[in-house]
């Protein structure tokens, strides 16, 4: 342990020697490893934000939706259908076992109006299961009741954003809007959400029971779509089997036909984005890591450097007992030494610049512990690969012509 102290300690003496060049050298690590963390920690807040908005559009959750339509031999888009009906819903919820919850979703876009204030956004029409298929919570107020469901009345809930524009500064629960004319009380007000993945504003919408967006909004007896809650994560791909082969049966589907439905697993698209992302994460950290390769290069050629420089006092080692083996160790230790200091230096440089790049640019960073700690191993194991053959070259000098070098 002396050994190893006093080794070190003779290392960062020599190092000392020349302060400038030592930085120069040490500037090919320290952007190394902060480009890797920076790079990486891009990466990561990115999968950690797909992650959450995956999360914040519901619990383990499918989308039914209808199918498209032809009509003159003219295809319409998915969606455009109205192949899903209220017994599609409830049969889904009844005989699907890996499916926990499941809602009838109506939408609707209108003006609504309070007052001299008017904003335009979207009705969702669902049932109460609602609130627990997409992990929302009620910020003010409460929830309409199966009674309203059945009866169709007219309650609603507002998204934050409708709220906000419509009532500045007022407490919206228990007042009256006009959606198309029609009167809906206000029962309640939704938490925020924010963005969902795609971008747009969670919170700009109004949640009323289906049949009330059936009947006194849209005049229909469809409904758009179906929301699902699987009983688990890794129930998702269960659940849509069975919802397939269950509305297979209920619209009278041969196996070869198109069907006139769409069962989307929100997991499947989150497993897609995050396994682009990590892609693009691995090929941000490939980059750097060659800024890394490129560092521990210089490395290599400043050691080179030194044991030439360097070779009078090898002789002198030597001759005063110091053997291959020590001299070797010497130079490998005082590459470490550089490679780490680089290293340290480099992790507060990739940490900044990750804060900086979040705070400027308003991009999600993540800096874990793993990155940094991946980033200083490399940076350690570079030292040793660049300090290994100036060191070996040390050791083999012979004693007598070094110390007769000039």
């Amino acid at each position: 342990m002396v050994f190893l102290l006093t080794i070190i300690r003779v290392a960062l003496k020599a190092l000392n020697l020349n302060k400038m060049r030592t930085i120069l050298t040490m500037l090919g690590i320290i952007i190394g490893v902060g480009a890797v963390i920076a790079m990486v920690s891009i990466g990561q807040g990115a999968q950690a934000t797909i992650a959450q908005q995956i999360a914040s559009a519901g619990s383990n959750m499918l989308y039914v939706t209808a199918g498209s339509f032809n009509r003159g031999g003219v295809r319409s888009g998915a969606g455009t259908s109205s192949s899903l009906t209220v017994e599609d819903y409830q049969a889904i919820a009844r005989e699907c076992s890996a499916v926990r919850l499941a809602s009838p979703l109506v939408r609707a876009s209108a003006p609504v109006v309070f007052g001299n204030q008017n904003w335009f956004t979207s009705i969702q029409g669902v049932n109460v299961d609602f609130l627990d298929i997409r992990l929302w919570e009620i910020q003010s107020g409460s929830f309409f009741t199966q009674q309203d469901v059945a009866s169709a009345q007219r309650v609603c809930i507002l998204g934050k954003t409708v709220a906000d524009n419509l009532f500045p500064g007022l407490d919206p629960v228990g007042q009256e809007i006009r959606i198309r004319n029609e009167p809906f009380r206000v029962i309640g007000i939704l938490k925020s959400k924010g963005q969902s993945g795609m971008g747009q504003d969670q919170d700009d919408t109004i949640v009323a029971p289906y049949t009330t967006v059936q009947k006194k909004l849209l005049g229909i007896t469809y409904i758009n779509a179906i929301m699902v809650s699987a009983v688990s994560q890794s129930a998702t791909s269960t659940a849509e089997d069975q919802i397939n082969s269950l509305m297979m049966q209920r619209h009278h589907i041969a196996a070869l036909d198109d069907a006139d439905f769409q069962v989307r697993n929100l997991s499947d698209i989150a497993d897609l984005a995050n396994n682009s992302n990590q892609v693009m994460t691995l090929l941000l950290a490939s980059i750097a890591f060659v800024s890394l390769i490129v560092g521990g290069i210089g490395v290599m050629n400043i050691m080179l450097v030194s044991v030439t420089e360097r070779t009078r006092e090898i002789g002198i080692r030597m001759a005063v007992g110091a053997t291959g083996g020590d001299i070797q160790f010497q130079f490998l230790t005082e590459a470490v030494v550089l490679s780490i200091l680089g290293g340290v230096a480099g992790v507060v440089c990739g940490t900044a610049a990750s804060r900086l790049i979040s705070n400027s640019l308003g991009w999600p960073t993540l800096v874990s512990s793993a990155a940094i700690g991946m980033a200083f191993t490399f940076a350690g194991a570079i030292g040793i690969a660049a300090g290994w053959y100036p060191a070996l070259k040390a050791s083999r000098l012979d004693p007598i012509d070094a110390l007769r070098y000039e």
